[in-house]
């Protein structure tokens, strides 16, 4: 929305219609030095086989790979990465200010058909020279990748883009299933489940198996594709990741779906699963 060198409007008075500060409009960011990376990598690594590692064990995992790395260090890259230990504790994952959090609704509800529950979450993704960011909508039953959308950033616009083509592409489920991080108590996020009348409902507190089935994706994500490739840039990383998902949901065989894929489920005759 900025102007820069506008004739007749100056930076400052833009900023101060558009009530930005000054700063955020001059403010250049800083590239991630490469061992930042590596870190970044490495803790990406060891979270998917040990989600419970908070900065402390990770510190100590990283030192043990050669890393001269102090606590601080490593719970900053993690809050960049947007992970955190995922055993109970207190206020384990924070909504924005004034967001509303909603009841966990999934517990032993038996899941036996598709668009019964669909579920979302936002993963860190490595590149050769940085980092994106991925969020996914999947089906619960069938474990079907509805939507995608990778983005620069954590903000909501890129979740919101990726929940408003699943509705439009598979029509709608009866619950949907988030943690909760500000993206998705968001009043943009959640208004647009609310205008189609989902119920809403969100992990508790550190709860990893609230949202296994996200996990599970993730895993399967980076070690069969990100992690064989070192992408150049965003484009390289969707061109790889459409690939991917096309594969997931219509030639991967899953175990847990009776060595069906996803598509088979979601398309063809229900099996009984459970929550």
């Amino acid at each position: 929305m900025i102007e820069r060198g506008h004739p007749q409007v100056s930076l400052s008075r833009q900023c101060e219609l558009l009530k930005l500060s000054r700063s955020s409009v001059y403010y250049v960011p800083r590239e991630q030095c490469q061992e930042d990376l590596d870190l970044m990598y490495l803790i990406d690594q060891q979270h998917l086989e040990t989600p419970y590692y908070g900065s402390r064990k990770m510190r100590v995992h990283l030192q043990h790979q050669g890393y001269r790395v102090n606590r601080k260090r490593v719970q900053r890259l993690m809050r960049t990465m947007g992970i955190q230990a995922v055993y109970p504790r207190p206020r384990t994952s924070i909504p924005g200010d004034g967001h509303k959090v909603y009841p966990y609704l999934l517990t032993g509800l038996k899941i036996d058909r598709p668009n019964q529950v669909w579920a979302t979450d936002i993963s860190y993704i490595p590149l050769a020279r940085g980092f994106m960011y991925l969020v996914a909508i999947i089906d619960w039953y069938s474990r079907k990748v509805l939507s995608w959308r990778v983005s620069n950033t954590m903000d909501t616009d890129f979740c919101v883009d990726a929940l408003e083509e699943a509705l439009q592409r598979h029509g709608t489920p009866e619950i949907f299933n988030t943690d909760q991080g500000v993206q998705f108590t968001s009043e943009a996020f959640t208004s647009v489940l609310k205008e189609h009348g989902i119920r809403i409902s969100m992990d508790g507190k550190g709860c990893y198996h609230d949202n296994i089935f996200v996990e599970r994706l993730w895993r399967s994500v980076k070690h069969e594709c990100v992690y064989l490739t070192a992408f150049e840039d965003g484009r390289h990383l969707k061109q790889a990741l459409h690939w991917y998902f096309r594969h997931y949901n219509q030639t991967r065989y899953h175990q847990t779906l009776d060595y069906q894929t996803p598509d088979e489920v979601y398309y063809g005759q229900p099996i009984s699963l459970a929550a």
